[in-house]
């Protein structure tokens, strides 16, 4: 009898699963379909990002070759294009060669123009920003007509303790202190980077230097 029981038992699963299948065949054939399109999807997506980051790496590496070159008007607008065009850190990278060239000829407003852009740039890593804001306000330093307070407003947000920028920061301070004559700004700046124990010694050298420049002990 047990046996004739869960034979019962199984027609009537049996006959349940079929029910639900004609009922609910095509919700779970679509689910299904999207799910697959989904996974597709996803794989031809990362197989388009990988291709773009490989073609922009290659501009990026024809536009550094023309740069060796000795060819810096054409190197720029390589990297200019590839600035436009990238979708990748290769867009940031270029721009920061756009500047340096840019510098390099003596177009300082332009360089700060392009660092700035970075610096402004929200999906740029924290650090490249960081970076393009001291190259911007040491090119700052160069441009007669930019204020003390210009510069000043720039890089005081990263001279904070616990910046990875601190230390550089402090010393453009220093810079423009000097720039603008306040001495004694300049000294207490100085002496901040000399009396910070994770100064490299390149710097807290340069620090030191200043300080017996300016006539500090």
């Amino acid at each position: 009898m047990g046996d004739i029981f869960r034979e019962v038992d199984e027609e009537l699963k049996q006959e349940r699963y079929e029910k639900l299948w004609r009922q609910y065949r095509w919700h779970i054939i679509g689910a299904a379909i999207v799910m697959v399109a989904a996974v597709a999807g996803w794989q031809a997506l990362n197989a388009y990002q990988t291709n773009q980051r490989h073609a922009e790496g290659q501009k990026f590496a024809a536009a550094a070759a023309l740069l060796v070159e000795g060819k810096p008007t054409e190197a720029a607008d390589a990297f200019s294009g590839l600035t436009r065009d990238a979708s990748s850190g290769y867009g940031i990278l270029a721009q920061f060669y756009q500047a340096s060239i840019a510098a390099k000829a003596g177009n300082a407003v332009q360089a700060i123009e392009l660092y700035d852009r970075i610096a402004g740039d929200s999906s740029a890593p924290e650090s490249m920003q960081g970076l393009a804001t001291v190259l911007a306000t040491l090119q700052a330093l160069k441009v007669a007509s930019i204020t003390a307070e210009t510069i000043r407003n720039k890089i005081q947000p990263i001279s904070g303790a616990g910046k990875p920028y601190r230390l550089i920061a402090l010393e453009i301070l220093a810079l423009t202190a000097q720039r603008e004559g306040d001495l004694d700004t300049a000294r207490a700046n100085y002496r901040a980077i000399v009396d910070d124990p994770a100064a490299a010694t390149g710097i807290r050298t340069r620090a030191a230097q200043m300080l017996n420049i300016l006539g500090a002990s």
